[in-house]
């Protein structure tokens, strides 16, 4: 596994700042390269062969792109190919290739025996981050990166490195070679990070327990405890990642990088296109830009714009893991988001914005039993107990007591999904904000760190991909 929480707070992280800020301006991108290394050679001590492995190659495949651009267009071609291949071979071979065995002897009743190879932590996204450099360069969007310790630090670069965002190359680019000492901005990341660790520590662990308890349920559950633990579990996921992004972006901030917005409060959207145009935004980007575009994106006949979404949305299922209900869960939204763009969509602008609301949060709340049953007998069964009452109830004695015992935990989770928090904010006063925001950050950091102590290692539910 990856530092444990303590270790990376109180350890790892001040001696990163002590060395990077000691450090002279020439040298700072190789002290980020080599703790980023550490970093991840904590939890991976094999696997980081295979991320320098990767990393290099793109390196002589972008040397070659960009010497073969402008003098022959086929030639720069055949490189950027390769290294798709390259990239996306790894990819599938460690994430796909026993879930393409185990189909194939489902299928021809074979008994091939899986690899059963562990997945390299955050494979998924520094190849795209990896990919979207060597595309950008074959476009002419970004410039090559003749030095290979920059672009080894870009990819390797421990805040966002395990579970995103997806920083594409083209967002920092003139960052990686010059990047500015800001004491507003490394306050700004201070009190991002914290609040990034706030949602994962204090909601999303403690939310998480309530999924825990009831996805554990062996027998029948009642239709209200079912729905219960999709909120939960909707909850859960949404502040483990989003948790996450923060945790990264202040991360970022503390070493002079601006990275991408990751998360915009999904849950209040009034639609399924609004939704994933708030959540997980660096993936639906990169899918948009790298994928959908160049099928041909809108800008073709009304059957190939719904191909072409349903595409995307099979590889974003495929992307999320190896396994049926991920494709499931992808064509899912795929379907939905045709189904607006198609005729819904002018209805649910016409409707009252509570209706549209609901709707959306139903259709999402749907969408994570197909998200968290990998068992597909399991999924059938949590369907089942959505929708019709086991032995007639409704609710029982378990929905009662899980609700008293998590009331408060759900309600604070629910307003923190809400921009709430962020407008009873704006509505402080100037003057008393700095004092108030250091009280709130040096106390939000002494709970975290107590909970921290008491609880056994948690990892981040987006780790997996």
């Amino acid at each position: 596994m990856v530092f444990s929480s303590l270790t990376f707070l109180f350890f790892f992280l001040p001696l990163t700042l002590i060395l990077y800020y000691l450090s002279p301006k020439g040298a700072k991108n190789s002290i980020l390269l080599l703790l980023s290394i550490i970093f991840y050679a904590w939890g991976e001590p094999v696997y980081i062969i295979l991320i320098l492995f990767s990393t290099i190659t793109d390196y002589f495949f972008g040397r070659a792109i960009a010497y073969y651009r402008n003098r022959n267009k086929r030639i720069a071609r055949l490189f950027l190919i390769g290294s798709v291949v390259v990239s996306l071979g790894i990819l599938s071979f460690f994430k796909y290739a026993d879930f393409i065995v185990d189909n194939l002897n489902s299928i021809l009743q074979t008994n091939i025996s899986p690899l059963e190879l562990p997945l390299p932590i955050g494979i998924s996204f520094y190849t795209f981050q990896s990919l979207s450099y060597i595309i950008d360069l074959y476009r002419g969007r970004v410039k090559v990166q003749r030095n290979l310790i920059h672009l080894m630090m870009y990819i390797t670069l421990f805040p966002q490195l395990i579970a995103g965002p997806i920083v594409r190359y083209q967002t920092i680019e003139e960052q990686i070679g010059e990047r500015k000492w800001d004491t507003k901005q490394f306050a700004s990341g201070v009190r991002i990070f914290t609040l990034g660790l706030a949602k994962k520590v204090l909601l999303a662990n403690n939310i998480g327990l309530l999924w825990d308890v009831i996805s554990a349920e062996q027998g029948e559950i009642s239709m209200m405890t079912a729905w219960l633990g999709l909120v939960s579990f909707g909850l859960q996921i949404y502040f483990d990642f989003s948790g996450y992004s923060s945790m990264a972006i202040g991360l970022g901030k503390m070493f002079g990088f601006d990275f991408p917005e990751n998360f915009k409060h999904p849950y209040i959207a009034r639609s399924v296109s609004e939704f994933w145009r708030r959540w997980h935004i660096t993936l639906g980007q990169w899918f948009r830009d790298y994928v959908y575009f160049p099928l041909g994106g809108s800008r073709v006949k009304p059957w190939k714009i719904y191909r072409n979404l349903l595409i995307v949305w099979f590889l974003t299922g495929l992307w999320h893991g190896a396994s049926w209900n991920y494709v499931f869960w992808g064509m899912y939204f795929g379907f939905l988001i045709a189904l607006e763009r198609a005729f819904l969509q002018k209805y649910l602008d016409k409707l009252p914005a509570v209706f549209s609301h609901i709707y959306l949060l139903l259709i999402v709340l749907m969408s994570w039993v197909l998200f968290a049953h990998e068992d597909l007998d399991e999924m059938k069964q949590y369907i089942k107990a959505m929708f019709i009452p086991g032995e007639g109830q409704f609710y029982d004695s378990f929905f009662l007591y899980y609700m008293s015992s998590f009331s408060l935990v759900l309600l604070v989770c629910l307003l923190a999904a809400t921009p709430i928090f962020r407008f009873i904010w704006g509505r402080i006063p100037h003057r008393i904000k700095p004092v108030l925001s250091l009280v709130a950050m040096g106390g939000i950091l002494l709970i975290s760190t107590a909970y921290l102590v008491d609880e056994s290692f948690n990892p981040f539910i987006y780790f997996r991909f």
